[in-house]
């Protein structure tokens, strides 16, 4: 099956959002539903490359709503906002400013529900849920595996970031040497859970995301932030103070073309997989 074609029914995916975006891009995208929904419509609706241009001519246009249909939860602002396991496919936990090692109820009640859809999937019917995490997202997998999330010592990494990718990486990423992919954090997963597997790595951060086939797929980027998210939050942190003007001027400099889209399509492909 190629990679832009559609599956016999759409995949449910239910985005966990958690947090709220920047007053700019919130105004642009209403949330994070609207941040993945025009991720993922570009990326599977519109193929940057000539040979997915030409595959696509020779096929029927498919609408998003043939591969996907995306529903979104507030987890941090309603606890009860949680899909039940047995209408979805998959989950997508979301960034947030927040920090996945801290214990507040809502980030308690997170991680559990995450670690129940990686062990438990939907329970009565034995159906794996699939897990995507991303950034937040990814450390509160960490955690709900078992690994301990910390603020990193070597500080933040932020906007458009060369990660190389390991052996594993290479494989999910068709062959790829290293991505470029949107940074904004400087919390990280230390090592990796049992039974999964390292994708990428950066001077800065040693676990930039894992796999763990046909369950979880994590990345510490944001593969769905665009060039003008990035540039409101770079702005919006120098102006408070979080960011100086060397941290500020480099994540300007890099906030350029990403791999985000090439990302989006790796993640389809992994939820397609049994």
């Amino acid at each position: 099956m190629s990679s832009l074609t559609p599956p016999p029914r759409p995949l449910r995916l239910a985005i966990l959002e958690a947090d709220t975006l920047p007053a700019g891009a919130h105004a642009r995208y209403s949330g994070y539903r609207g941040v993945f929904t025009h991720l993922f419509t570009r990326a599977l609706t519109s193929p940057s490359s000539q040979d997915q241009k030409q595959e696509q001519q020779q096929q029927q246009q498919h609408p998003l709503s043939s591969y996907l249909t995306i529903s979104a939860h507030d987890v941090v602002n309603n606890l009860s906002d949680y899909p039940s396991l047995s209408d979805i496919d998959a989950i997508l936990i979301t960034g947030s400013k927040h920090s996945a090692f801290q214990n507040d109820p809502w980030i308690v009640q997170l991680t559990e529900f995450v670690k129940k859809a990686i062990t438990e999937g939907d329970g009565g019917n034995g159906k794996k849920i699939k897990v995507i995490g991303v950034c937040f997202g990814h450390q509160i997998v960490g955690r709900a595996l078992g690994q301990v999330v910390e603020r990193n010592e070597k500080g933040w990494e932020v906007s458009v970031t060369r990660v190389g990718l390991t052996n594993v990486g290479r494989s999910l990423f068709e062959g790829r040497e290293e991505l470029k992919i949107q940074q904004m954090h400087r919390d990280h997963v230390v090592g990796v859970p049992d039974g999964a597997q390292l994708l990428a790595s950066t001077d800065v951060c040693e676990n930039q995301g894992f796999v763990i086939p046909g369950r979880v797929l994590t990345v510490q980027g944001h593969p769905e932030f665009t060039m003008d998210i990035m540039e409101e939050l770079l702005e919006s942190r120098k102006a408070t103070g979080l960011f100086n003007e060397e941290l500020f001027g480099s994540g300007m400099e890099r906030n350029k073309v990403d791999d985000g889209l090439f990302i989006a399509q790796a993640f389809y492909r992994f939820l397609l997989q049994d």
